[in-house]
């Protein structure tokens, strides 16, 4: 199954209903089918033929989600291009994916100029939206008739996305069909419709909030679109347009809760409030619930396998809530998805037994089946059929899944090993905390020191001190900061996960090793 077929499926059965909304922009399933085969016919008569790599390069809008469904529809291979990404690394994907056309916003003009000379492969560079609406005029002569349907390839490519780039250039991560076929199933078989789902798509389209998009899209979905994930916007727009559907990465979930008019505004349409993307404080998931009530949905997934790997279901939420014997739940990412198993292995290639600590690995047709011309990658990333994630987890005797930490995030301090994240649990209880991340940094003795970095809330006091004598209550004293520092602000990726490797280069650069 295309992509294109999710969004004529839902075209077909509610061409009258809202699919768009950006502002004052308010468009139709009819409108935007229409639009989306005048732009594949358009890109077909400048020479661009189906298998062609092609970019998007823009924020949040009705506009380039109008091209995407065109380059779909056309059968191009989609690069999704992270908006705020810096310009090394926009030349190196458009490089890596060998892309042959860049569809960009008018905002990133100047950025574009930049990359030009650096993007000798590109064969065009094309405005989607300028203030003569140039683009628009082009696409006129083409309205009215139909893109020819496309025998699938199911081995063919359907996008290629990139891999974090948290630390070093991004690796392509190839997306067959089967693919998204696999995360379709998993979703709604998770995530059954209960009425018309109206999408707030506000984090960035180029990740989760596209992917539950495109999802969405089957069923008819209305998605209004926000241009950044503003808290007070988010709720705003969940009030007025009465959303159904909603992701957010936990920090922007941290500024909603904190916000002075987080209770002034009505939730009860939600259907689902999904969070992924990085580990989210127990503390602040609970001040959520009570907030936005039993609809908080975690799912976990990672490009190589997106999004629906296991699912945290609302009802998990609510049990956990209602029993205090299922309380630990709340630390979950839940449980496999219908479509795609998950195990835990170590490190000679076993898999473990329930409540034993390993690698989480990966298997069904939701995984890659690697990295676009990187075989060595490919390679490192797989063993005996399973795919290694990187994290560290282990399954509870119900087969809950809980996930450590990052492979690469764990400290050893003394000998002894100290995940992080469980650290950071503790930290982001106290009541000032907005935001934390915990690293290893050198250390004489210890080899590896645990210090925490600490964003607190606005107007919000906590001494280091007091931290520390938290901790330690709670973790013991070799889990417990050794220091702390308090930031104004953490490094933080688009999608909203801090940088640790960022934090990490302020105390290890300059030295001798990394570890």
């Amino acid at each position: 199954m295309r992509i294109i077929d999710a969004f004529d499926r839902g075209a077909d059965t509610y061409p009258h209903r809202s699919c768009l909304i950006d502002r004052d922009i308010d468009l139709t399933y009819r409108e935007v089918q229409a639009t989306s085969h005048a732009i594949a016919l358009a890109l077909r008569d400048m020479g661009f033929a189906p298998g062609t790599k092609a970019a998007l390069f823009s924020p949040n809008s009705a506009r380039s989600l109008e091209c995407l469904l065109g380059m779909l529809r056309a059968g191009f291979v989609w690069i999704p291009l992270n908006a705020r990404a810096a310009p090394p690394e926009l030349i190196h994907v458009i490089n890596l994916t060998e892309c042959e056309i860049v569809l960009y916003d008018a905002e990133f003009e100047s950025a574009v100029e930049g990359l030009k000379a650096s993007c000798a492969g590109v064969r065009s560079f094309l405005c989607i939206k300028d203030p003569s609406d140039s683009f628009g005029t082009q696409l006129s002569p083409y309205h009215g008739h139909l893109y020819p349907e496309l025998t699938e390839d199911p081995e063919g490519l359907i996008a290629i996305f990139t891999s974090g780039g948290t630390t070093g250039l991004p690796k392509g991560v190839v997306w067959p069909p089967r693919i998204f076929e696999t995360m379709l199933a998993n979703f709604w078989a998770a995530l059954p419709k209960r009425s018309p789902p109206v999408h707030l798509a506000a984090a960035p389209l180029t990740h989760a909030a596209g992917a539950i998009a495109l999802m969405l899209f089957a069923e008819g979905a209305t998605q209004v679109i926000l241009p950044a994930a503003d808290p007070l916007s988010v709720m705003q727009a969940i009030d007025r347009h009465r959303v159904t559907h909603v992701f957010l990465p936990p920090t922007v979930i941290y500024m909603m809760i904190a916000h002075a008019e987080v209770h002034n505004f009505d939730y009860s349409s939600l259907d689902y409030f999904i969070y992924s993307a990085a580990p989210m404080s127990v503390d602040k998931l609970r001040e959520a619930l009570a907030i936005f009530g039993p609809v908080m949905v975690q799912m976990f997934g990672q490009v190589e396998a997106p999004m629906c790997c296991t699912v945290l279901t609302a009802e998990d939420h609510r049990l956990a809530l209602a029993d205090e014997r299922l309380s630990h739940r709340l630390a979950s990412c839940g449980r496999p998805m219908l479509l795609t198993r998950v195990e835990i292995m170590d490190e000679a290639g076993a898999l473990l037994e329930r409540g034993e600590r390993g690698e989480i690995v990966l298997k069904g047709n939701l995984v890659t089946p690697g990295y676009y011309k990187n075989a060595e990658a490919t390679d490192a990333a797989k063993s005996g059929g399973w795919h290694r994630t990187g994290d560290v987890g282990y399954r509870d005797s119900d087969g809950y899944l809980y996930i450590v930490d990052r492979t690469k995030d764990m400290i050893i301090t003394g000998g002894f090993n100290v995940y992080p994240s469980e650290i950071e649990q503790v930290i982001w209880a106290h009541e000032a905390v907005q935001d934390c991340a915990v690293i290893g940094v050198p250390d004489e003795k210890w080899g590896e020191a645990v210090k925490a970095v600490i964003e607190l809330k606005s107007g919000k006091s906590a001494s280091e001190a007091e931290i520390i004598a938290l901790c330690k209550a709670r973790l013991g004293s070799v889990k417990t900061p050794k220091t702390v520092e308090f930031w104004e602000s953490m490094p933080r990726t688009p999608v909203g996960k801090v940088r640790k490797a960022d934090i990490r280069e302020t105390f290890w650069s300059g030295g001798d090793r990394r570890i």
